[in-house]
């Protein structure tokens, strides 16, 4: 992707607004994005968070008092499906913070200082990328069993930033050359101030783009652990209801699909709602396509 030159904050902003609202496509992207962030986020706030224990009443059929049943607890489905969003959100957005953080730094200063600075972080990276995450979450899961979302998202951004700090380190290798930045250096404004303030905000747009996509990967990995087991069942989560699911045998009994698919559902509208941002966002940001 192209990078274009720096523009102040709102002018950034204004570009992405109008990047996500040019196309139908974007739009609708915002509206699954909100919508879900709405219902995970401010939806518990709505509705009684007690949600008891009735085992007259397992794996209940839809009704005017249970609108998606009940699990194999006789736990309300719909207030469980409520309350499991905020964990993965916020911890996928969480660990897409953390990747995103460490990949820009170090693909900055990589690509900017190049020599040995940069050989050994090229070294670190690719030691980083052969550690097998499913490998590594087994192991911490055995000493952290009460390993807390925090913990998580620490994890997942550790293990992630490898193959953005590559696209970083591109970049910044790129826009190294350009006149403003050799201004700069003849000016002798220092390292520091160069890559973090002329080199990066210029990448501002790749960056974002990339922040969006990382989230996706991110909830994506928070929800897998928790089918697989390898997290424990802390709090409500729609990746530990998948996996209850699975556990109790839901996908034999008809009246137990909502338990199942529901979550199901709620993660696919989120991951298709950043995926159509992301595209439109790329054709705002990338002045190949910002035309097309």
């Amino acid at each position: 992707m192209a990078v274009t030159t720096a523009a102040p904050a709102a002018g950034v902003w204004g570009t992405i607004w109008q990047g996500v609202t040019r196309s139908a496509s974007g739009v609708i992207g915002l509206c699954l994005v909100l919508s879900v962030l709405v219902f995970a986020f401010v939806g518990p706030y709505l509705i009684d968070p007690h949600n008891p224990t009735d085992t007259t009443a397992i794996w209940g059929p839809i009704s005017s008092e249970h609108w998606l049943g009940t699990n194999h607890e006789g736990k309300d489905t719909f207030v469980q499906l409520v309350l499991g969003g905020r964990e993965p959100i916020w911890v996928g957005t969480a660990a897409a913070f953390i990747t995103v953080a460490i990949a820009v730094v170090l693909g900055g200063i990589a690509g900017y200082v190049r020599g040995r600075v940069d050989h050994v972080l090229l070294q670190i990276t690719d030691i980083t990328m052969t550690v097998p995450f499913i490998v590594l979450m087994l192991v911490v899961a055995s000493f952290y069993r009460t390993s807390s979302p925090l913990m998580v998202s620490f994890i997942i951004g550790l293990v992630t930033w490898p193959f953005l700090m590559r696209s970083i380190r591109a970049q910044v290798l790129t826009l190294k050359e350009r006149e403003f930045v050799e201004a700069a250096r003849l000016q002798d404004l220092g390292t520091v101030r160069i890559l973090f303030v002329e080199v990066l905000p210029n990448m501002a747009g790749y960056i974002f783009v990339n922040f969006i996509i990382a989230i996706t990967n991110a909830v994506y990995a928070v929800v897998g652990m928790y089918l697989l087991g390898l997290l424990p069942s802390t709090a409500d989560n729609w990746g530990l209801m998948i996996q209850q699911a699975w556990d109790n045998n839901a996908f034999l009994l008809p009246s137990a699909a909502p338990f199942l698919i529901a979550p199901m559902v709620m993660i696919m509208l989120f991951q298709v709602g950043l995926v159509t941002m992301t595209r439109s966002l790329e054709q705002a940001l990338d002045p190949r396509l910002r035309d097309r």
